[in-house]
């Protein structure tokens, strides 16, 4: 190519971009001075509009067919966008080949007086037809207008300017059907209709066939007026919770009045079911629909009970006293005179602290007062409480609470779940702690209360104070520099526990013999240890640990043949005294460690699924040295008839613990192990395709030897295992072996039992297995339902959270079957429980032998998508008798749910139906048939 050639190549470009540039800046400007304003498919538009625009004259547009001119004056037609030709007016026959229309550019003057206060902005999908002359216009297709507050979409919109009405309609569908139903929100208010009038002027709306929301209800309406308040006025209204175009039930009523965020009010209402009337009428309702605290009545519920007779429960008051502050205010009366109130109070204040209280007061009186033998007149109570404190409101300070305390007999009288009323032990703790700043130093204040209500016996410790400093490296610098040295390892702690304790009958509460049994102590713990790396596999772990107890008082237990066995009966029991003072014991021990772990593997050929198991040993063994420095506390007590005797302590029982007795120079040994499988798997998207399966989490024993003792120089071995095999079966076993023989009343003999001519390691005192697994099919909305779980973790109040999730549980406890999960069709869980004891109880009168076993087994199945049965029952081997059992049949009726729950046989029997609504603002209205039968 010539240099000439590529000049003139050059100079053609550039004149082409010179052209195309020019072309580009100028056609707007002659489009605008063609065109005028252009229409859009979004714009905003006034009152004012039509009145102050003047005519506006355009050009002729042109007919594709070289048809003669259309007037503009009239109408300006606002094509879809991306199309190239017009949409068509309905009865516009000369408008068909119109590919575009356009009119002169608008004037707008300033807003007249009569005009809206605000900008009315609208859109639609189809078209847009504005009639200047007539002050019209209208939108086809998802049209959609907003003004203020007010959303409104629907299939079609219109609006006319001279009475300033707004109408909206649905469209149909090429089947007939009503597609885009005009739907309105206005501040949370959703309106949804078949035609819906509103007048921009006074801002009311006339509303046909309507249906609106509001919380869980729903209200259908023939006719709806809205006030310029929001106010509704129905005509023909029908309420439901029932999410369906045709609801399943509605309270029919002639007018309602709506009163926005507050309430709804009805005349007169018929409750139809499936649209048929029945003959339930009420004179007025009120449905709430306010948003926040509110305080209000709690609606009862009636009930018939064999002892107490025909009653009310759950009646009450809730008052709301600011964000801070509520209370609930509940009480159940009977026909026979029992009755109870509860009181539950809770308290907030965000960032700082939350808790909340139940105090229960109630009078039980069961059985004929003319017959003293049968007739029952109890006043219990029960207190609890609960307080959290926020952990950024007070670095290193908490304080919490979670308090259980009552009478023995409440449970019995006035709690109807089964696991309630069998736990026979509750507790208490106040507990209060410091941690200081950059200082090594801990301070624990707890209170604590256990009681047993089966036996009536009651713990209380109070103070129980705590305080440790952290271990400390003296030897340390204060930067290392390269390895540290074996001394830099050397770490010093320091412990101090102080508690007051006391054990009693819960009927000698605050009386001398509560005091009598108050013992208080401290000890004092100060440990030295380090580990040092040894040969590279051994860790070796050298302690000194030095320990002081301190004592108020001794308790000296002996044999009288005078005294009354209270559980037997019979005569002769251990008396106890009491011998105040100050005493203190002491306690100093050296040991020494060796650690280590060892692999083991082995292999399988190729072609086996099973490709290795892995065993990994931790033994540990250790020398330790005790002098005897507490010979003084111990005395042989004798504990029965026969004159048998063991050693005890003057201290036992005590808060704090007891010194060990004799000398102790032996060894100790630990090993613990575990085991893992690798097998093949196609799930493992890995080259290997292996999976590994865990066949024993931990499993291992361990045992000392006192090379100085007199007798009895081996101790028992602890044998322990544990695993979940295959993900699915929980397998807990644990056991204690005496290498010892025994005399028949089961006093150990020196002398080990394979001496004896048994091949055994030992005998078994203890032992106790517990298997549990759990099956079930797929949840259908898994998903929805860990999202509703993940939301949980957001509450601001996580006191109110623990409050609505106990009333919850003992809602479910109660009537499992308005419960079921119905997205689960069946779920299965079993759990075995084992236990065996023979060893000596001085408490008990000597050797005691007990055997338990225990299956418990609960699950449901749908019998349909809609019918769910479920059982929850148990077998308990050493009584050879069936648990405690329930057994429930439920039904999903879209809205509305029914149970059946029977509790056939047992001390506590009981048959209830339910029919109720789902939603929370009609629970209260259920139909309960229920019987309650007590075999005292």
């Amino acid at each position: 190519m010539s240099s000439s050639y590529k000049n003139n190549y050059k100079k053609f470009l550039r004149r082409t971009y010179l052209a195309i540039a020019g072309v580009t800046i100028a056609v707007p400007f002659i489009i605008d001075a063609t065109a005028g304003i252009k229409p859009h498919a979004f714009f905003g538009f006034n009152k004012i509009l039509a009145d102050t625009v003047s005519p506006a004259v355009g050009p002729k547009s042109i007919r594709k067919g070289g048809a003669g001119p259309v007037n503009s004056k009239d109408t300006v037609i606002v094509p879809k966008r991306g199309d190239s030709s017009a949409i068509k007016l309905p009865g516009d026959s000369t408008l068909k080949d119109t590919t575009i229309v356009t009119v002169d550019s608008l004037h707008l003057p300033k807003a007249s007086k009569d005009s809206l206060d605000a900008v009315v902005t609208a859109k639609a999908q189809d078209s847009m037809v504005l009639m200047i002359q007539d002050k019209k216009f209208y939108l086809y297709g998802s049209a959609n207008v907003k003004y203020k507050t007010i959303d409104l979409t629907a299939a079609q919109v219109s609006f006319d300017q001279n009475s300033g009405v707004m109408s909206a309609t649905h469209g149909k569908d090429t089947a007939g059907k009503p597609v885009g139903r005009p739907v309105m929100n206005d501040g949370g208010q959703s309106l949804e209709s078949d035609t819906l009038e509103y007048n921009f002027t006074s801002s009311k709306a006339l509303i046909f066939n309507t249906r609106s929301q509001y919380g869980e209800g729903y209200v259908h309406s023939e006719k709806t007026k809205r006030m310029a308040d929001n106010t509704i006025f129905g005509f023909k209204n029908g309420y439901t919770t029932c999410n369906l175009d045709t609801p399943h039930f509605s309270f029919r009523s002639k007018k309602i009045k709506v009163i926005p965020d507050k309430l709804i009010v009805s005349g007169p209402a018929n409750l139809e079911i499936q649209g048929i009337p029945t003959p339930i009428f009420i004179p007025f309702a009120i449905f709430p629909i306010t948003q926040g605290q509110r305080s209000g009545i709690l609606p009862p519920q009636f009930v018939v009970n064999q002892q107490k007779g025909m009653g009310l429960e759950n009646g009450g008051y809730y008052f709301g006293m600011g964000e801070n502050l509520d209370m609930t205010l509940r009480g159940d009366v009977y026909s026979y005179g029992s009755w109870s109130l509860t009181a539950s109070p809770t308290y907030r204040k965000r960032y700082k602290y939350s808790g909340g209280m139940t105090i229960s007061f109630a009078n039980t009186r069961l059985g004929d007062p003319s017959v003293p033998s049968e007739f029952v007149n109890s006043h219990d109570f029960r207190i609890m409480w609960n307080h959290s404190m926020d952990s950024k409101a007070r670095p290193g300070i908490n304080f919490g609470a979670s308090v259980n305390f009552g009478s023995s007999s409440y449970n019995q009288y006035n709690v109807y779940d089964y696991s309630t009323r069998v736990n026979n032990n509750i507790g208490s703790s106040i507990s209060f702690s410091k941690t200081w700043q950059n200082k090594p130093y801990n301070l624990t204040v707890n209170l604590s209360d256990n009681q047993n209500l089966q036996t009536r016996d009651v713990s209380l410790t109070f103070p129980d104070a705590n305080f440790s400093v952290q271990t400390i490296y003296p030897f340390q610098p204060k930067e290392l520099i390269g390895t540290a040295k074996w001394y830099q390892k050397i770490g010093i702690g320091y412990t101090n526990e102080f508690r007051n304790q006391a054990y009693f009958k819960d009927s000698s509460f605050g009386k001398k013999e509560m005091f009598d049994a108050l013992q208080t102590g401290m000890r004092q713990n100060i440990p030295i240890a380090f580990s040092i790396p040894v040969m590279k596999s051994f860790t070796l772990s050298p302690s000194v640990n030095m320990t002081e107890y301190w004592y108020t008082k001794k308790v000296y237990r002996q044999w009288d043949p005078n005294k009354t066995n209270l559980s037997t009966g019979q005569l002769g029991a251990l008396d106890t005294t009491y011998i105040p003072g100050f005493s203190a014991q002491h306690e100093v021990s050296a040991a020494m460690s060796l650690a280590t772990a060892l692999y083991g593997m082995y292999t399988f050929n190729k072609d086996s699924r099973i490709k290795a198991i892995r065993h990994v040993m931790r033994p540990s063994i250790g020398v330790n040295y005790r002098p005897n420095l507490n010979s003084g506390a111990y005395y042989n007590m004798r504990y029965n008839a026969a004159g048998d005797s063991t050693r005890t302590s003057y201290y036992t029982g005590a808060p704090i613990g007891v010194p060990s007795e004799g000398t102790f120079a032996g060894m100790t040994f630990n090993l613990d192990n575990n085991l893992e499988m690798k097998v093949f798997s196609r799930k493992d998207t890995s080259a290997n395709h292996e999976k590994k399966i865990k066949l024993l989490d931990g499993f291992g024993l361990s045992t000392n030897y006192n090379f100085v003792a007199d007798s009895f120089k081996l101790a028992p071995f602890n044998l322990y295992a544990r695993t979940n095999l295959f993900d699915k079966l929980n397998i807990t076993a644990n056991a204690i072996l005496d290498p010892y023989a025994t005399k028949p009343n089961g006093q150990r003999i020196d002398k080990y039992v394979w001496e004896t001519g048994k091949f055994s390691p030992g005998r078994l005192a203890s032992a106790g297995i517990t298997m549990s697994t759990s099956f079930q099919s797929k949840d259908k909305k898994s998903q929805d339902k860990q999202k509703a779980l993940d939301s949980l973790a957001n509450v601001t109040d996580p006191n109110t959270l623990l409050a609505a999730q106990q009333r919850q549980l003992q809602m479910v406890r109660n009537n499992p079957g308005e419960y079921v999960d119905f997205d689960i069709p069946w779920r299965v869980d079993l759990s075995y429980s084992f236990n065996y004891v023979n060893q000596v109880r001085a408490d008990s009168g000597g050797l005691v032998n007990i055997i338990q076993q225990y299956v418990n087994f609960n699950g449901d199945f749908s019998l349909t998508p809609k019918w769910k049965v479920g059982l929850n029952s148990g077998f308990d081997f050493t009584h050879m008798q069936v648990a405690y059992t329930n057994m429930y049949i439920s039904r999903d009726l879209h809205c509305w749910q029914m149970s059946i729950n029977v509790v056939p046989f047992g001390t506590f029997r009981q048959f209830s139906i339910t029919i109720n609504p789902k939603a929370g603002l009609l629970r209260d209205l259920r139909i309960n048939r229920s019987r309650t039968f007590y075999n005292m």
